[in-house]
């Protein structure tokens, strides 16, 4: 079977979403100072990444110990205090990430509790035995029905077939989705490489917006590469802490900058967050 043709819009017609995934579950002040823990470091990171040219924050939030935390009202506190500093200049997602604590119906009843404007989803946690297919299929009606922005999750050419089932099969609904590739997940030492994004390309039908993630030292090599295929960018400590010369990025908006100047060399424009809103198919 061929590939699927990649579509053939001029870049200069199609703004890059950056997206600023500053924390993650994992890291701490021990891995980098400038890593955002409270509502208040997110709040203050927002405006820095959006002048940096993000569109879009991957928000994590944790306990008061610093480890990864699924809860309805903590993400209202981290989305209000972003929402004081930068009101909706920068569209937030929310993660469902288990990060090894949580199981798939707790992360379905937080994102039914918290209805976010946005969240991101791997399939690999949700599509689990222990959820029946018909209690995920209509998880996945709630959040077409809502225009909840949906990303979802995908870490290799295998997760992008079986998503391509789900909505061959008529369980994924017309909705606000999009997908996100992760670079290099399972490689040794957890490092991408702009290679590794082909195996993605070829599976993928290009029905919906898809951006990507990276780890290591190459991540700005890596999103760069994706938008230039159309694609859109996530950059952030959540993955790497490297700038693209290998120094330790002094914060995100460094890794944000990158991104911009690289979009920008393709002839791509930054995306605002009312573009992404468009983009993400939440808004006509």
């Amino acid at each position: 079977m061929n590939a699927p043709a990649l579509p053939r819009a001029a870049l200069a017609d199609s703004p890059v979403i950056i997206t600023v995934a500053p924390n993650g579950a994992y890291k701490k002040a021990a891995d980098h100072p400038a890593v955002p823990l409270t509502a208040t470091d997110l709040a203050r990171e927002a405006r820095e990444c959006l002048e940096a040219g993000a569109a879009m924050m991957h928000m994590h939030v944790r306990k008061p110990d610093g480890s990864h935390l699924l809860d309805a009202q903590a993400y209202r506190d981290a989305l209000a205090a972003v929402r004081r500093e930068v009101g909706d200049e920068l569209l937030v997602q929310v993660t469902s990430e288990a990060a090894g604590v949580y199981k798939a119906a707790e992360q379905i009843a937080m994102v039914r509790e918290l209805q976010p404007e946005a969240v991101s989803i791997g399939l690999r946690e949700i599509a689990v035995p222990d959820i029946p297919e018909a209690e995920l299929a209509a998880f996945l009606a709630w959040l077409a029905e809502r225009r909840i922005m949906t990303q979802i999750i995908l870490y290799d050419d295998a997760d992008v077939r079986r998503w391509l089932s789900l909505r061959a099969r008529g369980l994924v609904p017309p909705g606000a989705w999009s997908v996100l590739f992760v670079l290099g997940r399972y490689s040794a030492g957890q490092t991408s490489s702009a290679y590794d994004l082909l195996p993605f390309l070829a599976a993928y039908d290009h029905s919906l917006p898809w951006a990507i993630c990276a780890f290591g030292p190459e991540e700005n090599a890596c999103v760069t590469t994706a938008a230039a295929f159309g694609g859109h960018m996530r950059v952030g400590f959540e993955n790497n802490l490297k700038l693209r010369d290998g120094a330790t990025a002094p914060n995100n908006a460094a890794l944000v900058r990158q991104a911009a100047q690289g979009a920008q060399a393709l002839g791509r424009p930054l995306a605002t967050a009312l573009d992404a809103r468009r983009i993400y198919g939440a808004i006509a």
